[in-house]
């Protein structure tokens, strides 16, 4: 029987859906090395606050990101242990080898 991989729940396909957009991708270079608030985030990256809260919601949706409430501010940050799941679902994928031949058609 072949090794399946166990990992693929929806929160690891929402995950990997929400790293499928550059702009996302971009927040997510953006906070790689500290916490920011929207403005910074607006300004860092050129988008408006509308467009960003778009793509910032499908990052929470995944549980990539986590806000922080600070006053009037909301601050985000990276959600480290769920990258670490993606992160799992690739290691296991590598560990799986080449993939048989299929069996011809009939």
């Amino acid at each position: 029987m072949a090794e399946t991989i166990s990992l693929t729940t929806s929160q690891t396909i929402a995950g990997f859906h929400a790293l499928s957009e550059p702009l996302r991708l971009q927040v997510i270079d953006a906070l790689w090395t500290q916490e920011l608030c929207v403005c910074d985030l607006c300004d860092r990256l050129d988008v408006s606050q509308s467009k960003l809260s778009f793509h910032l919601k499908a990052l929470r949706d995944a549980k990539l990101v986590i806000a922080r409430q600070e006053g009037r501010w909301i601050y985000y940050s990276l959600n480290l242990p769920q990258f670490e799941l993606l992160e799992q679902f690739l290691a296991e994928l590598r560990h799986c080898g080449p993939a048989r031949p299929g069996r011809p058609c009939a």
